[in-house]
């Protein structure tokens, strides 16, 4: 067998192993909810607008044509149910997200199960917390007394910055930036994404003591304003300065600048009721919901290709037994990385 199947063979054993830890964390921790990102601090309406006077070579996909799109943004904490029916309190360590889903999107998708949609997931830090897939897979072990010491010496680089990952406060969702921390395909050109808020808040020293108070942020600034994120490409430039597959190595902005290609805006709204909650529960976000010009590249984008089609299918099912109904929504999933 050559070293490239080899590879590949080894690759793909590792993401069934992960997709197999996955699906019984959800198990244990509510059959019908996300498996990671599940407590939501709202889903919001709002508009993708593609910037006026592109020039030619950033006028790919998405971005080829200068028009508004609507979109539903949902804003998250990353971590998993702490047990059946109990979210971590928003006092807690942890990477917040955001997942924007853009509507009415023509042209050729990687995946058939929506049409017209463009999706982009992206987090609080600007990196993964671990090198590749391998080093993912074996931090599920580590909790349960799988690994032998030196793995776990080999994997303190992972935990040390797990932990400066999730210590970042946030005062409100609305006012941060964040980061894909893989990279996508632009055209036959690599980069990053970033959605940067155009008013960054100040760190808080200290967090308010509601468990929910990110959602009440949320809540308590759309009563009254509006919120817009700037949304910002870095080109690959060379395997040493923007690697692929070292996902640990932050793309630094002196070596690949920030461009700016779209704005997002969420208007005052009011989005905390039951309705809303309830298509918040169903609707999916998957960074291979996307045109083929903005394909996921690197492994740990390879293994939510899988990761999120077999979560979204157990939990779609979970859902309808739940409310007794052959498909409740027409968009169920998980957003697990």
């Amino acid at each position: 067998m050559s070293n490239s199947v080899s590879s590949t063979t080894d690759q793909s054993a590792t993401i069934d192993e992960i997709v197999a830890t996955s699906l019984q964390a959800q198990q244990q921790t509510g059959p019908d909810l996300r498996q990671i990102h599940s407590k939501s601090h709202g889903l919001l309406w709002g508009e993708f607008i593609i910037e006026p006077n592109l020039p030619e070579e950033l006028r790919v996909g998405l971005f080829k044509t200068p028009q508004t799109y609507p979109a539903w943004i949902r804003f998250s904490n990353g971590g998993a149910p702490e047990k059946r029916g109990k979210f971590r309190s928003d006092t807690q360590p942890d990477v917040r997200g955001i997942a924007i889903k853009v509507m009415n999107v023509e042209g050729q998708k990687i995946l058939d199960d929506e049409e017209k949609t463009q999706d982009f997931i992206l987090n609080s830090y600007p990196t993964f917390f671990t090198k590749d897939v391998r080093d993912y897979a074996d931090i599920f072990k580590a909790a349960s007394g799988q690994l032998t010491p030196e793995r776990l010496e080999e994997l303190g680089y992972a935990f040390a910055l797990l932990q400066k990952i999730t210590s970042k406060n946030v005062g409100n969702p609305l006012l941060i930036q964040y980061w894909s921390m893989a990279p996508f395909k632009f055209g036959n050109r690599i980069v990053k994404l970033s959605v940067k808020s155009q008013q960054i808040e100040q760190p808080p020293e200290t967090l308010p003591e509601s468990e929910n108070y990110l959602r009440e942020a949320i809540v308590n600034h759309l009563a009254v304003g509006e919120a817009y994120f700037d949304f910002l490409i870095q080109f690959y430039v060379d395997d040493e300065k923007t690697p692929i597959e070292d996902h640990v190595k932050e793309w630094q902005e002196a070596d690949s600048p920030f461009i700016k290609v779209a704005t997002v805006r969420i208007p005052s709204q009011k989005f905390d009721f039951e309705e809303r909650k309830r298509l918040d529960e169903g609707i999916l976000f998957s960074p291979w919901h996307t045109l083929l010009e903005h394909e996921p590249v690197g492994s740990v984008n390879l293994s939510r290709k899988k990761l999120y089609s077999e979560l979204a299918k157990y939990r779609r099912e979970q859902i309808a037994k739940r409310l007794r109904e052959p498909q409740p929504y027409a968009e169920v999933g998980d957003s697990p990385l």
